[in-house]
Order: C-alpha cells, then sequence, then structure tokens
C-alpha cells in the first residue's frame, strides 16, 4: 500500500502560517516579477481567480473582496516543505519526496483496518506542527493512490482509502484520462480517438495490446490502474543531469556591468547548490532574452557554451568562463528583460577526468570553496565574489520585482514574529 500526502494550496498556505488573521481570507501568490498568479487559496479560487492569469487582469476583483497578495517566497516554501516532510517520517519512515508539496508514502507494514486512521493522524500532525493542511490518498499503487488524494481533496473527506478495486472503481469511471497521473495532453487526445473517455475504460484495455499500440509505460499505467504496483518508491532522487538558475529582470538593462553582476550571481547560485550535491560541471552556458519596451525588439534565443578544461565547482572558474559568454552575447542598444546559466555535464569527482597539471591547483580551490559554503552556512556571516556586487543578494537594478513578500519567518532571526 502507498499513501500520497499532499498539501492543499501549498504556496497560500504557508503565507497562512505566521497569518491567522488570513485563516479563511482569499489569499493568492504571484510569479517572478508579481506577474502573474501562481497559487491562490479555495477562497481565492471560488472568486474565480484562476493560476497563471495576468495581476493586472485581476485588479479589480482583488481589491474589491480584499484578496491578500504575496509575492513568491521561495525561502518560506522551501523551509516549510522540508518541516512537512521530516512530520511525516515521524510517523512512517519511509518516505519519497516527490515534489516541494507532495510525498509518497510505503504503508505495506500497516493493517488494512489502520490505514484510515493513520491517514487521519498524518493530517492532524502535519497541521498542528506545521500549519499546513494536507490531504492523503492510500491505495495499492502510487497511481491510484496519486488519484485518492485528488478525490479526497474534491470530495472534502481529506483521507481516501482505496484498498480493493470495488473502492475505486466508481472514481476511475468519473475521472477523464487526462486528470490521470502518467497521461498527457497528447495521449489523453489519442485515448479519446479510440474511445477511451474515462479511466474505467483506460484500465479495461489490454496490456499486450497497450504496449505494442503505446510503450511499457502506458502498459505499466494500465496495470497499476488493476491496482498491480509497477513503480515502486524513489528513496534516492537520480542524479542530476543539469542545473539552471534563471531569473526575469525587475526593469529593462540596456548596460553591460549590471549584466555582468546577475551572471555572476546566477553562476555562483548555481555552483554552489552543485557543490551541495557533491557533483562537478563539464560545461556552461549562458543565454539572454531581450524586454520589449513598447516595440517589438529582435530576440537573441541562442546561447553560448563552452567546455571545462577539467569538470570543477569552483565558482571562480565558472563565473570567469559565464562572463566570457556573456560578452559574446551582448548587443548595444537592446533591452534585456532575462539572463540564464546553465551547468551541465554534471558528474560526480569520482568519475571526473582529472588533469596532469592541474591536480594541486583543483584540489586548492576545492579548499576553497568548502571554506566558502561552510561560512555562508554558518550563519554568522556571507562571503562572495566581488563580481556579484557589494550588496549580493539584496535589491539591484536587476533584481526581480517582489512588492508584496513576506518576512522570512524560519531563516532570518530579525524576522522571527513577536508577541507583546
Amino acid at each position: 500500500m502507498f499513501a500520497l500526502v499532499d498539501c492543499n494550496s501549498f504556496y497560500a498556505s504557508c503565507e497562512r502560517v505566521f497569518r491567522p488573521d488570513l485563516r479563511h481570507a482569499p489569499v493568492v501568490v504571484l510569479s517572478n516579477n508579481d506577474g502573474c498568479v501562481v497559487a491562490g487559496s479555495a477562497e481565492a479560487k471560488a472568486l474565480g481567480i484562476r493560476t497563471g492569469v495576468p495581476l493586472f487582469q485581476v485588479r479589480e476583483l482583488i481589491r474589491k473582496h480584499g484578496v491578500a497578495v504575496f509575492s513568491s517566497n521561495y525561502t518560506l516554501y522551501g523551509d516549510l516543505s522540508r518541516r512537512v516532510m521530516a512530520t511525516l517520517q515521524s510517523l512512517v519512515p519511509t518516505v519519497e519526496v516527490y515534489s516541494i508539496d507532495e510525498a509518497f508514502l510505503d504503508l505495506s507494514m500497516v493493517p488494512e483496518q489502520q490505514l484510515q486512521a493513520l491517514g487521519e493522524q498524518l493530517r492532524e500532525r502535519v497541521e498542528r506542527w506545521v500549519g499546513v493542511p494536507v490531504c492523503v490518498g492510500v491505495a495499492p499503487t502510487k497511481t491510484l493512490a496519486k488519484l485518492a488524494n485528488h478525490y479526497a481533496k474534491r470530495r472534502g473527506s481529506g483521507v481516501e482509502v482505496w484498498c480493493a478495486p470495488h473502492d475505486w472503481r466508481d472514481s476511475l469511471a468519473q475521472t477523464p484520462p487526462g486528470d490521470i497521473w502518467g497521461v498527457g495532453r497528447r495521449l489523453a487526445a489519442r485515448l479519446a480517438d479510440l474511445g477511451v473517455n474515462n479511466g474505467a475504460d483506460l484500465a479495461a484495455l489490454d496490456y499486450a495490446w497497450v504496449r505494442r499500440h503505446f510503450s511499457v509505460v502506458q502498459a505499466r499505467l494500465v496495470r497499476e490502474l488493476n491496482g498491480e504496483p509497477c513503480l515502486t518508491l524513489e528513496l534516492q532522487p537520480p542524479p542530476r543531469q543539469q542545473i539552471i538558475y534563471s531569473r526575469s529582470f525587475g526593469q529593462a538593462v540596456v548596460s553591460l556591468p549590471p549584466l555582468r553582476q546577475a551572471v555572476n550571481d546566477y553562476t555562483a547560485r548555481a555552483a554552489e547548490k552543485m557543490r551541495g550535491e557533491g557533483m562537478l560541471a563539464g560545461r556552461i552556458s549562458v543565454w539572454l532574452r531581450t524586454a520589449p519596451m513598447g516595440k517589438p525588439q529582435q530576440l537573441w534565443p541562442d546561447s553560448f557554451s563552452t567546455g571545462l578544461p577539467q569538470a570543477s565547482a569552483d565558482t571562480r572558474e565558472l563565473a570567469r568562463l559565464a562572463i566570457q559568454l556573456l560578452e559574446r552575447l551582448w548587443k548595444p542598444g537592446l533591452h534585456y528583460g532575462k539572463v540564464g546559466v546553465m551547468l551541465t555535464e554534471l558528474c560526480t569527482a569520482e568519475h571526473a577526468q582529472g588533469g596532469l597539471f592541474e591536480a594541486n591547483q583543483a584540489r586548492q580551490g576545492e579548499k576553497l570553496m568548502t571554506v566558502m559554503d561552510q561560512i555562508n552556512r554558518s550563519g554568522k556571516g556571507r562571503v562572495w565574489l566581488a563580481g556579484r556586487g557589494m550588496k549580493a543578494g539584496e535589491q539591484c537594478l536587476w533584481s526581480m520585482r517582489r512588492a508584496h513578500l513576506s518576512p522570512a519567518y524560519t531563516t532570518r532571526l530579525s524576522d522571527l514574529p513577536r508577541v507583546g
């Protein structure tokens, strides 16, 4: 048996944790640069505020109904996500973190008659310990657990437990194929052409026929819908193939120095993330995108990339190459709205091809980066390359617009709420 625990309106729920006055109020969270709505509470959705709608289109609705608006606070959401996962592990040791707000749990050792009570306990503990509401779907396969969770939200039960085919038969018959985990838009269209109109029709297909006409992945999906587990928990995430750091600017940038500063900053952040996972990069890419300022401008979608002589996680080496690529890309007279840095050809130090003459230099760079990371994680201060600017991480010309950003309640001492 598997359980899928999914946080309800996660971003909006995170903003409510330290704002009890918003417990039953409509709340929306905006995308980068406060451009459009990326998440909303149930109350906001009931007002007709859809995910993906541009902010300017719903400003009057927000003003009329007093909707609370927040910029995306990824530091807060990431920390509360870690707390949710740790809380789940306090009751069920085997947990696969599927996304920032979802986790699969292994319940194979739990007696069937205790599954409902455990689901209720999981909901109660996460809400009590973290303050984030969740729903729980329990079933013999991950695909069915995902669907059970969907109906736990839709029906308002909070917990749905499916143990035998008769438990999920009616729900499958009510579910369009496109709402089933693993069925994308193109596959749903192909299934509709074949007369497969709901999940029950999909589950009734012959495995061998599906494998011949589609693939083994879809054949496994059919088996999963019939209660035969084909997907196991992935307790160790697969190694990354790439690390991308890219942000839109809060305003158009027309000169090269701010772009250099942004690229230095993004490269340092990507390198720090890569070092945290014990990886090295063999190639780095940089791309630029223009920002239209009242009239169409020429876009430069092509990026430049270059390989490293030796795979590295040294921010200095990566930043030097990134700036060289940026200077090749930059065209004077254009208004730029976005820049991105991508690290690829990732490998571990054990699998990296060493150099005959660079070994000692690489070891020195590794020690320096280790010291930098230790200082930056200590909470006592931060160090960075001067190319990132004198106030790295603070507001710069190229920084995102985040006019409605909430405090870093859980990660910055100065932002701790005070009760007096």
